[in-house]
C-alpha cells in the first residue's frame, strides 16, 4: 500500500506560501507522513498536528510581534545577531498548540559535521523545531544532548530524501525555494554546500509531485523580515498554485483515503 508524504521546505518568510497552499491542498489530500526542514518544520508541526489550515493562515498572519528583530553582537559565532527571544517565544506556543496526529519527522543539520539528520518520535521538542530553524550567523544555533545544530535547509532545502527515510512512496512536495535570492545568500550557502557531505539521496523509485511558485517569492532581505503584506501576497499565492496543482491532471491521480464526515458528500479527489 502506497504511503504518502507531505514534504515541506526551507524558505524563511516565504513559509506564508505554504500555508496557503495548503489551505487549499488539505481540502482533498491526507498525509500519512509529514516531513519539514527549517521553515517547513514550523508548518508541518501545526499541519501534523491538525491546525486547520485558515488558522495556519491566520498565523502567518499575525506574526507581528514574533518578528520584532533586535540586533545585538554575538558573543560567538553560535550566538547568533538577533534576538530569538520573541521568535522562541512564538515557535513554544506553536508547538504547545499542536499534537501530531500523524508521523512527522523534522530535518536539522549537525553543525560541525555539516550532515542533515532527521528527528521523529514523540521526544521532538519545541527545541527541535528551534533548531530547524536556526539560520547560521543570524539566529542562535541550539544545543541537544550536547550536540549543535544549525538550519535544516542548509544542505538540503527540500528533504525529499527525510521521506524516503520514512518510508514515504508517494510525495507531494510544497517547495518554497526551487532557487535561491540573492547572489549573497547564493554563494554563502554554495560553499556549505561545497564543503559539507553529499546529502542522502531519495529513492528513484519515489514518486514526487511539486507545487512551487514558477519565480523567486522575493529578495533574500525579504525572507528574513516579516510583513502582514508580504505574508498575505505569498499566501494568496500559494493557494493559487494549489488550485492549478489539483487541477492538474497528475494531480487529479491521487487517490483519497479520507473517511467522510457523516452528511457530507464523497471527498474531492486528488
Amino acid at each position: 500500500m502506497a504511503k504518502r508524504a507531505l514534504v515541506l521546505s526551507a524558505g524563511g518568510m516565504y513559509g506564508a506560501y505554504q500555508a496557503g497552499a495548503w489551505s487549499v491542498l488539505g481540502r482533498s489530500f491526507q498525509p500519512d507522513v509529514v516531513v519539514g526542514a527549517s521553515i517547513g518544520s514550523l508548518n508541518g508541526w501545526a499541519i501534523a498536528g491538525g491546525c486547520p489550515p485558515e488558522e495556519l493562515c491566520q498565523r502567518w498572519l499575525g506574526l507581528r510581534e514574533a518578528a520584532r528583530h533586535r540586533w545585538r553582537f554575538p558573543r560567538s559565532p553560535l550566538d547568533g545577531a538577533l534576538d530569538a527571544t520573541r521568535l522562541h517565544g512564538w515557535i513554544r506556543d506553536l508547538y504547545e498548540s499542536c499534537s501530531p496526529q500523524v508521523p512527522i519527522g523534522v530535518v536539522l543539520t549537525d553543525i560541525l559535521r555539516l550532515k542533515p539528520r532527521l528527528f521523529t518520535g514523540p521526544n521532538l521538542g519545541w527545541e527541535h523545531l528551534a533548531a530547524s530553524c536556526a539560520i547560521f550567523g543570524i539566529l542562535p544555533q541550539i544545543r541537544i544532548h550536547g550536540r549543535y545544530y544549525t538550519d535544516g535547509g542548509l544542505i538540503e532545502p527540500l528533504p525529499l530524501w527525510a521521506a524516503a527515510e520514512m518510508g514515504a512512496t508517494e510525495v507531494v512536495a510544497i517547495n518554497v525555494l526551487p532557487r535561491l535570492p540573492g547572489t549573497v545568500l547564493q554563494g554563502a550557502v554554495r560553499v556549505f554546500r561545497r564543503i559539507a557531505p553529499r546529502p542522502p539521496l531519495a529513492s528513484a523509485e519515489m514518486k514526487v509531485q511539486l507545487i512551487e511558485p514558477k519565480k523567486v517569492l522575493g529578495t533574500a532581505r525579504e525572507a528574513i523580515y516579516w510583513t502582514e503584506a508580504r505574508a498575505r501576497e505569498w499566501i494568496d499565492q500559494g493557494r493559487r498554485d494549489a488550485e492549478e496543482f489539483i487541477a492538474s491532471s497528475a494531480a487529479a491521480s491521487w487517490p483519497d483515503r479520507r473517511t467522510p464526515v457523516e452528511g457530507e458528500g464523497s471527498p474531492d479527489r486528488l
